[in-house]
């Protein structure tokens, strides 16, 4: 099995800015030569998710419309009264997407739906500098100078 990492970096304003990362996450698995296997996509921080969506205009509104409904800015977080940073509704809304998923690799290839994205939501009250990292594990492609099984 072969375990390949990867990162992407990239810059948000924040305020539950989506980023679209599906092209650069592609890009570490043609890197790692992995045929079959996973990919897991992560993001550091307590205050950014990582999820699938449909990326089109209409949703890259109405996502951070229903994380402003679930988990408005305008009241009161108890974290907030520890740090004083204001973030704390950044806090629970990464914490409900998550900081990862892992996608089915078969033949190369992420095994994505025709309409779905890997995004990265960034909920933070400020601009960030954000790190994803990407690793791929599995079954690389057969090199022309390895044997097949049974030869």
């Amino acid at each position: 099995m072969a375990v390949h990492h990867g990162e992407i970096q990239l810059s948000s304003r924040g305020e539950s800015e989506m980023h679209d990362v599906t092209d650069d996450v592609a890009q570490v698995l043609r890197e790692s030569g992995v045929r079959d296997g996973i990919a897991t996509v992560f993001v550091p921080g307590s205050t950014a998710g990582i999820t699938t969506i449909e990326f089109e205009p209409g949703l890259v509104r109405d996502f951070p419309a229903a994380m402003e409904r679930f988990a408005p800015r305008d009241i009161r977080y108890h974290h907030d009264e520890t740090w004083h940073d204001g973030n704390g509704h950044s806090h629970v809304r990464a914490s409900t997407i998550g900081p990862s998923v892992t996608v089915p690799v078969a033949n190369g290839e992420l095994m994505l739906g025709t309409w779905q994205q890997i995004i990265l939501v960034d909920f933070d009250n400020r601009a960030r500098k954000r790190r994803v990292i990407v690793t791929v594990m599995g079954e690389p492609f057969l090199r022309d100078s390895e044997p097949l099984m049974g030869e």
